[in-house]
């Protein structure tokens, strides 16, 4: 199908895209990377009367060094994710979800920040930020503002975005010797995760000091799996203690049911891909 005809425009700063939001109003869209907005135009699910795009703002691009995080431009390819060295140093779990976006085409042209700023519940980027405790930098007419990765997701496609405002850059905190693994089942390659795990660990002699995991597609927004990461904290860094704290997935989750699955299924995939997860991230 072909969109509903709408105005252009592509500033050039992060100032001049928020007034141009601010003064279209409810009716204008902002558009990254466009893998997630352009086939739902083309659908007309979506009829905005203004398109705002942001790929010609160059502060918007790149990963920076900022001290104890790392800073990810909001219009950062997934591509550029996959090869810059400050994540996968002090980021790895987001250099691994990201390899499994989707394909190569899609990588090229999709984004880190649009796919934040999409909110879909199967996306595979938004856990890994909840897990690293990821900030979100949005900017509006009143200034900037920093929005937690727990406060960002809000619903279904729904986050803490106000209407002129924009996801402008992440700050990663700096997980450097942390080992990761990002788990995805999908009915297909390519596809959206049916449920997605992601797991990041610190050991010390042997034993788990730190773990962060975070589910994909077991609630409206990315949850953390607190129950799992209790039950390694100070335990052996073995296959028995992994085995058990994976058990744990399921507490508190609130998985819908579609095409590919019942909440059911989605809670023992849980467990199953969390041991994995914590397997790979582990080393055991």
């Amino acid at each position: 199908m072909i969109p509903a005809a709408f105005d252009y425009v592509a500033p050039t700063t992060v100032d001049s895209a928020v007034r141009a939001l601010a003064e279209a109003g409810d009716e204008a869209k902002v558009i990254a990377g466009g893998q997630s907005l352009l086939p739902v135009l083309r659908m007309r699910l979506a009829a905005p009367t203004k398109l705002i795009d942001l790929g010609r703002i160059p502060e918007m691009r790149g990963v920076r060094d900022g001290g104890d995080h790392i800073v990810i431009g909001a219009m950062t390819t997934h591509y550029d994710i996959q090869s810059d060295p400050l994540v996968a140093e002090h980021a790895e779990l987001i250099k691994l979800a990201t390899d499994t976006v989707a394909d190569p085409q899609v990588r090229h042209r999709g984004t880190f920040g649009g796919s934040l700023a999409h909110a879909d519940p199967a996306g595979d980027l938004l856990a890994p930020a909840l897990a690293l405790d990821a900030r979100f930098i949005v900017s509006g007419m009143d200034g900037r503002r920093t929005v937690s990765a727990a406060d960002f997701f809000v619903d279904f496609f729904t986050t803490a975005l106000h209407q002129a405002e924009i996801l402008i850059e992440v700050h990663v905190p700096k997980h450097t010797g942390w080992t990761a693994h990002y788990e995805k089942f999908q009915r297909v390659a390519q596809a959206w995760s049916i449920v997605g795990v992601a797991a990041t660990v610190r050991a010390d002699a042997g034993k788990i000091a730190e773990a962060r995991v975070a589910l994909t597609n077991m609630a409206s927004v990315p949850i953390r799996a607190t129950a799992v990461e209790d039950a390694l904290i100070g335990k052996p860094a073995t296959a028995e203690t992994i085995k058990a704290a994976a058990e744990h997935a399921a507490e508190g989750t609130s998985p819908t049911t579609d095409g590919n699955a019942d909440p059911a299924y989605r809670q023992h995939l849980a467990r199953v891909l969390t041991s994995r997860a914590l397997t790979a991230a582990a080393g055991v």
